[in-house]
């Protein structure tokens, strides 16, 4: 994991550190699952308050930081606001496929549940 070099940093792991378990871990929960899902759409970074989790903001801050913590995001502060862009570059080149993949499902999913 790289470290922060500052207050204003955080610790992001480099590719080469990046694993599948701990990437599959982090879209395993449905809040984080979330959160990805409206970065993709975004196509940009955006700001932590963008997405709305019906979670305090302490489990907001946490499901952000697994999602950091595994390669999935990278977070950085733009003056007072945490910007969260996806990782898509470094995923789609250690695990081809697998988050659109992913994205996919859970388009899928939601579809189907709404359907019920």
């Amino acid at each position: 994991m790289t470290s922060a070099t500052g207050p204003r940093e955080l610790a992001h792991p480099a590719r080469a550190e990046i694993r599948l378990e701990e990437v599959l871990h982090a879209l395993s929960d449905p809040m984080r699952l979330r959160v990805v899902r409206e970065l993709a759409a975004a196509g940009a970074e955006v700001a932590c308050s963008y997405v709305e989790l019906p979670v305090t903001k302490s489990t907001t801050t946490h499901h952000f930081r697994v999602l950091r913590e595994s390669g999935v995001i990278r977070q950085t502060y733009r003056g007072t606001a945490k910007m969260n862009g996806l990782r898509r570059d470094d995923l789609e080149a250690l695990f081809p496929g697998l988050l659109d993949t992913v994205l996919a499902a859970a388009v899928h999913q939601s579809a189907r549940l709404a359907g019920s």
